[in-house]
Order: structure tokens, then sequence, then C-alpha cells
């Protein structure tokens, strides 16, 4: 009995699976399983049934050599197996045989099905363990914009994705995919790299997958993000934008102003109803965190606002929302080109883009914030509008503009006047 490896398409040239074998000489009886990886023909030592180039340090040889451990544990299987049926002077029967190794290599029929089968399931379990609060809802949709992500992958690389193929190799092509072709930025490709770990964690506890690559993928560390804040002209400019000839982008416009006038995310302030404003203050429960309440006092934009459309603010989806809001903004004239650099690793790289396509919703957020610390209001009292509880993370919103920050160092570096008069 001898037992070796072979490939299933040995003489075409694309990735073909590698075939367990054994063979019972006196018996003529033959096993064969598929070990589910595989590898193209010309990386496969024919002479003596193994990868090949074994030995080097490229990338390769590191995954080669990864690839052999892996078919050593179904040589090393099968001969404890054949042993230990002897010593249970017991049949070697090839069904039983199998049904062994399934076990073993945790071969499912699921095993076997499409990735984005697997990954629909997988969105199924969530969406039924989740809660209808915001911020479940929000990762549910993070969910399926990475299923959405990895298809784009598959296309652009014009290659299915199964499982097996799943390394560091894998990896890194799909962050230089994420990188050059999705441009996105150090922080996102962090969020991103999370879901796909936790997507294939639950494949491998499910059965789905047994390779464990991906728990050596390292994300992007996260970065500080140079995104854009508002002055308080500003807002008040875009507030007074004639936008009557067009209702829908007046909407948008209103719940932007809305939200840097109260500081609140729009998945509160787009549910605000009468009810909710008790003295003069908008009293509601965060939708990110059940177990806060905000209470924002009103103001003469919010009062407006909210009178305008009878306290019952227009409804929209917060992807819509920095769909239209990006119209509002090109509209009215913020088309100047700024820059963003973000890091990858240890490269960085600059954007340029105009000025309306780094608006969201979130900009009107950051703006309040950073408008009430220029007014000098400690910090405690806008956290208590905005409901962090963490300073680190509140900090992250205040984005001074150069002008801000020429005015506060003039403010402290201000020479008498008779000192002036001495250099001029």
């Amino acid at each position: 009995m001898r037992n070796t490896f072979n490939l299933r398409n040995p003489n075409k040239d694309k990735e073909s699976l590698i075939l367990f074998s054994a063979y019972f000489k006196n018996e003529g009886r033959k096993f064969v399983y598929s070990t589910g990886e595989i590898i193209h023909p010309n990386d496969w030592d024919f002479e003596n049934k193994q990868p090949n180039n074994l030995n080097g340090r490229t990338e390769k040889s590191n995954n080669h050599r990864a690839l052999k451990r892996q078919l050593d544990r179904y040589t090393n299987f099968f001969s404890d197996t054949i042993q230990n049926y002897k010593l249970a002077n017991r049949e070697i029967i090839i069904s039983d045989i199998r049904s062994d190794f399934d076990v073993e290599f945790k071969r499912t029929k699921s095993i076997s099905s499409k990735f984005f089968e697997v990954y629909d399931v997988f969105l199924t379990e969530k969406k039924n363990d989740y809660t209808e609060d915001a911020n479940s809802q929000t990762t549910i949709k993070r969910y399926e914009y990475n299923k959405k992500l990895l298809y784009e992958f598959q296309e652009y690389k014009n290659k299915k994705i199964h499982f097996n193929q799943i390394n560091k190799s894998f990896y890194n092509t799909f962050i230089d995919f994420c990188v050059n072709q999705k441009s996105h930025s150090a922080n996102t490709l962090r969020r991103n790299v999370g879901l796909f770990k936790t997507f294939l964690y639950w494949s491998l506890e499910n059965g789905h997958t047994y390779k464990t690559d991906f728990q050596k993928f390292k994300a992007p560390k996260a970065q500080q993000t140079d995104e854009v804040a508002l002055t308080l002209a500003q807002v008040q400019e875009v507030f007074e934008f004639d936008l009557s000839n067009n209702e829908r982008l007046e909407k948008i416009r209103d719940l932007f102003v809305f939200g840097c006038a109260t500081g609140m995310r729009i998945s509160n302030y787009s549910d605000v109803e009468k009810k909710d404003i008790q003295n003069n203050f908008i009293k509601v429960r965060d939708k990110k965190n059940n177990d806060k309440t905000l209470e924002i006092p009103l103001n003469d934009f919010s009062i407006y606002i909210l009178k305008k459309y009878d306290y019952n603010l227009p409804k929209i989806s917060n992807q819509k929302f920095n769909e239209y809001i990006k119209e509002v903004f090109k509209l009215i004239g913020y088309d100047s080109n700024i820059k963003k650099t973000i890091k990858i690793g240890k490269e960085l790289i600059e954007q340029i883009n105009p000025l309306y396509e780094r608006i969201s919703s979130h900009t009107a957020r950051r703006s309040f914030i950073t408008i009430m610390k220029n007014k000098k209001i400690p910090d405690k009292v806008i956290m208590s509008y905005t409901g962090h509880r963490s300073l680190e993370v509140f900090n992250k919103y205040y984005k001074p503009n150069n002008d801000d920050k020429k005015d506060f160092m003039q403010t402290v570096w201000k020479m008498k006047d008779s000192q002036l008069k001495k250099v001029n």
C-alpha cells in the first residue's frame, strides 16, 4: 500500500486541484480524495509529488511550504487511520476511510459551496442576530458593502474567489486593489479587513473552510483623518442660499444645517418629533447607544428649521443624503480643489478633490464641534450635547481651518503697539 499526490489537470495551463491517492496493491483498490488545495502545474514537482521551490525565501516559497505542511496532514492521517484499523482488527473499507477524512478535515457539503453563497448565509444569520437599532443596521450595511467589494475584486481579477485560495498572497492583492483601484484610506481598510476576518472566522467555525491563514492578516493602522469642517459664516452662507426652485436639495440643505446647529447624527435628528421638544430642549434616545439620552438646547437655527417643517423633518437614508448634499455644495460653488493625505502602511498618498466631494452628513457634526470649540465653549458642555463620553474620540472631530489657526496664533503672540513701532 502506498499513497501519493497528483494533479487533477496536470497538462492544462491553469491551477489544478491536488488529489490525495492511496493504492491497496494486494486488493487492486484505490482511494482518491480531493485535498481542496490548488496549484499551477508549473509550481508542482512531478517527480517528488509535491510543490516545488520549497527552500527559497520568496513569498511563493513560503506559500509552498505552508501547502506542503497541509498535504502532509493527509499523508499522516491516512497512515494513522490504517494503523488504527489494523489494531482494531477492522475491515478496511474505502467509504469508511472517506468518512473519517471528512470528519478530520471538516469536509462537509458546505465546504464545497460557492464563496458568495456562504457569505449570503452569514449575512442572513447576522440580520437575525442583530436588533433594529441604527448601529446594528449600519454594521449590516457594512457587511453588505464588504460583499460588494469582494465581488468587485473578483471581477477585477477575473478569477473566482475560493476559500482555499485565501492566503497571504490573496490578502496582499486584495489590499492593493482597495488602495489603487478603490482609493480606500487606511481607516476604511482597517474597518473592512476587520469585517472580512469576522466573516472568515464564522466560516471556519461553521465548517465552510479549514484554512486559517487569514488569522495572520494585519489591517493597516488607523490614522487621524483630515476631513473638513465648516465655519459659522459658511454654515450661514449655505443656509441663506436660495434653493426654492429645487425642493429636493432644499430639504437636504435644511437637514444639513440642522445637523450643524445641533451636533446630532442624522440617524438621531431625522426622527425628531414635536413630542421630543421639552422646555426648549431636544430630548431623544441616542440611536447609536440606547443607554444614552441626548439633551440639546434649541437655538435660532434649529427652531427655525423645525417650525419650517412643522416639527416633522424630511426622512432620507444616510446614503442618499451623502449623495445629495454634494450636489448642494457643488451648486453653491464649493468646488475649489483641496488636498487629502492618507497613509497606507508606510506610504503616503495624496488625493486632490473638489471640496464638495468631501461633504457628508458627518461634516455637520464635525462643524458643530469645531465652531463651538472655537467659541471657547468648554469641552464638557459640548460633549453633553453630542453624547461623547471619550475625550479622545471627541477631539478627533475638532478640525480648525487655517484662518482659525492664524487667529489663535495672533491672539496669543501679540506684541504691544510700542514694540511694533520700533520694528516699523
